[in-house]
């Protein structure tokens, strides 16, 4: 028996690491469609989906039907308006690239629904290749692959196989990382606005580029640090900023209102501010929220700012400090320190706070560091209970705002 589990060890070994990705990936797929299928069978009426809901229903569900939407209608020239005169729930708060390669993809088809499915389900492997490639060199080819199974079987794996635009990012982003690392910045004028025009989240490479940048002039002496690259860090750094604020600009232009896609971000806000929004304030949704939550537990509201101050101390001190993390090297957690610091700003914490921390997934690779099979196991069994459970409560119980995936 040890004999047999050798040999399968070693051959698992040899095998190329695109065929055993490729293995890991569509083993994660299957867990997430039965978790599916059971979350199916457990809709009740109460749910948003009712009580024959299946899986093609989860997968079209939620925000899907905002990029369908895009992908069918476009974006409004006209802000549709509550009945307090507020701007509502409105297509603007998506980005067109996956919805329109979704609706390409799924022309043979005739469905935009199996072209999103596909484009997801795709990307996500690719995606999984990307991350390997972007972590092995720093903690070798076996802890990549765990990492790598840990993002693929987490707890937000549902996403690599509903219609949402979280796994085209995630590629794009991974690329761009792993172009930024290796240096080869040529590829950035290609994937930054694709990526700017995908999900939200470019203004945050921007401040990495910046950080990047400062940092190879500081290691200069140890890093040479060529004329040519100062002119592409600048650059990027200047196409990432203006592409960040571009589809504010478009909105504005399509709509007569600058503020059109601020407006249309605030309106989902509008769910959990007691006495509306007046406008954007970088920072404050953090010190709303914090205080939100910790009245809706019956604590002290005064406590939710402190205990906010201390989850950004944790957070800026695993990244300094943690031997795990520091593992991952220099320009993963500058990315991880800049998105983080671009969440402060600018997110509301609500339901989809966990998947919008996704773009963090690179840090997988600190939790694939310890070499412990016992705890690499246990890893990957707490992320698929979590993954169940997240399926679970926005899909088969989820029936109001605050389950929103």
């Amino acid at each position: 028996m040890a004999h047999v589990a050798l040999t399968l060890s070693r051959r698992w070994a040899l095998t190329p690491v695109a065929l055993r990705i490729a293995v890991i990936y569509l083993l994660a797929r299957l867990v997430t469609t039965l978790f599916f299928a059971l979350a199916a069978s457990l809709s009740t009426s109460l749910s948003r989906f009712g009580a024959a809901a299946g899986i093609v229903d989860f997968v079209l569900g939620w925000d899907a039907q905002w990029y369908w939407l895009v992908a069918e209608n476009g974006y409004p020239s006209e802000l549709p308006l509550t009945d307090t005169g507020d701007v509502a729930e409105n297509a603007w708060a998506f980005m067109p690239v996956f919805a329109v390669v979704a609706k390409v993809v799924g022309l043979p088809f005739g469905s935009w629904g199996a072209g999103a499915l596909l484009v997801s389900v795709v990307a996500g492997y690719f995606a999984c290749l990307a991350l390997h490639r972007l972590l092995r060199d720093r903690i070798g080819g076996s802890a990549a692959i765990w990492a790598v199974a840990f993002f693929a079987a987490g707890p937000l794996a549902a996403l690599f196989q509903v219609g949402y635009a979280e796994t085209l990012f995630l590629l794009l982003l991974f690329l761009a990382l792993d172009a930024v690392a290796r240096h080869r910045y040529g590829w950035l004028y290609l994937l930054i606005p694709v990526m700017a025009f995908t999900r939200p989240g470019i203004l945050a490479f921007a401040l990495f580029l910046g950080l990047h940048g400062i940092l190879r002039w500081v290691r200069r002496r140890e890093e040479p640090l060529a004329t040519g690259e100062i002119v592409h860090i600048l650059a990027l750094g200047a196409l990432a900023t203006v592409a960040g604020f571009s589809w504010q600009l478009i909105a504005g232009f399509v709509t007569g209102d600058p503020g059109a896609y601020l407006a249309t971000e605030l309106a989902w806000r509008r769910h959990w501010v007691v006495g509306g929004v007046d406008g954007f304030i970088p920072f404050e949704g953090w010190i709303q929220a914090s205080q939100f939550w910790f009245g809706q537990w019956g604590l002290p509201m005064w406590g939710g700012p402190v205990a906010l101050i201390l989850l950004v101390i944790a957070a800026g001190l695993a990244l300094l400090r943690s031997p795990q993390v520091r593992a991952v090297g220099t320009d993963l957690r500058l990315w991880s320190a800049s998105y983080l610091l671009y969440l402060l700003a600018v997110f509301f914490p609500q339901s989809s706070t966990f998947r919008l921390l996704l773009p963090l997934s690179p840090l997988w690779g600190a939790v694939a560091v310890p070499r412990s099979r016992l705890w690499r196991i246990g890893v990957l069994a707490v992320g698929l209970v979590g993954q169940w459970l997240w399926i679970y409560h926005v899909y088969a119980l989820g029936n109001t705002f605050w389950q929103v995936p």
